[in-house]
């Protein structure tokens, strides 16, 4: 699976049913494991928070779908 692949995907927390919004980058070790993404949240939660930005650890991703990634924050 590719980065583009999952950027298309809304994120989904779990715990709250709350939408992080969608990746937008990632961090990758020199041996090209993934350490965590980058999301870019919702329009109106960005004007609510500062930066619009938010990370999780790939630990976190508990199933990736058609449509959406599920996470467990």
């Amino acid at each position: 699976m590719l980065l583009s692949d999952l950027q298309v995907k809304d994120i989904i927390n779990i715990r709250n049913g709350n939408n992080l919004g969608r990746i937008i980058d990632a961090k990758i070790d020199e041996t090209g494991k993934i350490i965590y993404f980058v999301a870019e949240e919702k329009k109106f939660i960005k004007k609510m928070t500062r930066g619009g930005e938010s990370s999780f650890d790939f630990s976190k991703i508990k199933k990736i779908g058609e449509d959406v990634i599920l996470v467990e924050l």
